[in-house]
């Protein structure tokens, strides 16, 4: 029998003493996926869910109003870009990131950590924090702890990051370890530098695939008191078995009562196996990325709508989708936006890949309160396949 907990209705409890707080909805009863509810201070939405990137405070070629018909329900930008331009003192005399970019529901804002690792040439890592070169103009953004917080609470996000140091794969169990450390002592500075009593700030379990290190570094951060938890150092050039394991040994390390959040992971096979292990929050450049270059994701694999088979299709990218893409476009009529270097082709293919997401998201919490996810799981992986292209 289902594992359930009785459902409340969404809408934030003002009674919560804390900016961001996760209730549980209901419990896979034959592994650890779970469905709950996160209220925010700029509404609540369902977990699972997944969160498109707007790393410059803008989802590319997608307005909010569309983000919204789609099914996104919470937005992702970026400490180091925002820094860098316009400046996160500029956002903040401009109403804060809600309203700068238009966008009303919650936001969660990366500290910049993962740019550290990303843009390694252009870096400094002392224990101080990170010096960064600006891909802009050369110009220096002396990224501490203290500041990635200061930097965060003047762009206004629901949810701050901490700033962590993610190791690049491979490498011995001794880096790691070194990373993990720095990431601990960086987290306690962060928790320290936090201002703001309507901003929750999540810190980041690292250490690779070991165990002990994943455990040591979760111990010491649930000490903390985070309001949230995530899984960092998993979309760094690994494999899907080396993320699986690293899941394996991280997630039931996390409380139960808090959100859990899955970093830059947006493959939908890689979140139906870290749903599985009970994480509830998921971002990834995937499906907008993947948008702009013409390939949609489907439930039975990807569509590359450059190929000439589509050339005179009529039906649209995906059968049973309800997106703007495939309600009134033919696959033909996109792929000719394409190859015609017109920018509604990539608006169209984006929309439609986080629709699917969204969709995606929406049929496992379903599955979830029905007590069918693994079996779920099993079926979407099966139609999936390696990836089949169209």
């Amino acid at each position: 029998m289902i594992r359930q907990v009785p459902t409340i209705p969404i809408g934030r409890d003002a009674s919560l003493s804390r900016p961001v707080s996760y209730r549980l909805i209901a419990l896979d009863p034959l592994s650890a996926a779970r469905r709950g509810v996160l209220d925010t201070p700029h509404g609540s939405f369902e977990t699972p869910a997944f969160m498109p990137v707007g790393t410059q405070a803008t989802v590319k070629g997608v307005v909010p109003d569309l983000l919204r018909q789609v099914g996104s329900t919470m937005i992702l930008a970026n400490t180091y870009h925002l820094a860098l331009r316009p400046g996160a003192e500029v956002v903040q005399s401009l109403g804060g990131l809600h309203r700068f970019m238009g966008w009303s529901g919650p936001i969660l804002t990366d500290s910049g950590g993962f740019q550290a690792f990303s843009m390694a040439d252009r870096v400094t890592l002392t224990e101080r924090g990170v010096a960064f070169k600006s891909h802009l103009d050369g110009s220096l953004l002396d990224l501490t702890p203290e500041r990635a917080v200061e930097i965060q609470e003047a762009l206004g996000a629901d949810v701050a990051m901490c700033l962590d140091q993610c190791p690049a794969l491979p490498a011995s169990k001794e880096v790691i370890a070194e990373a993990v450390a720095r990431t601990i002592r960086w987290a306690e500075r962060c928790k320290n530098a936090q201002t703001r009593p309507d901003q929750a700030l999540f810190g980041i379990v690292q250490g690779g695939s070991h165990e002990d290190l994943r455990g040591e570094c979760a111990e010491a951060l649930i000490a903390m008191d985070f309001s949230g938890y995530a899984v960092g150092g998993v979309s760094v050039g690994e494999g899907r078995e080396e993320v699986r394991k690293a899941l394996d040994v991280t997630t039931h390390k996390l409380p139960t009562e808090k959100p859990r959040y899955l970093m830059g992971v947006g493959r939908p096979q890689d979140i139906l196996d870290a749903v599985a292990t009970g994480i509830d929050m998921f971002d990834c450049v995937l499906p907008t990325r993947n948008g702009r270059n013409a390939t949609c994701l489907t439930a039975r694999g990807n569509v590359k709508l450059r190929n000439a088979s589509h050339k005179t299709d009529s039906g649209p990218i995906e059968e049973g989708c309800d997106c703007p893409a495939c309600l009134k476009f033919s696959r033909g009529y996109i792929r000719h936006l394409f190859l015609a270097g017109e920018m509604l082709g990539p608006i169209l293919a984006s929309l439609h890949n986080l629709a699917y997401m969204h969709r995606l998201m929406r049929e496992i919490r379903e599955a979830i309160s029905e007590a069918r996810f693994v079996r779920y799981r099993a079926e979407a992986l099966e139609a999936l396949g390696s990836e089949t292209v169209q």
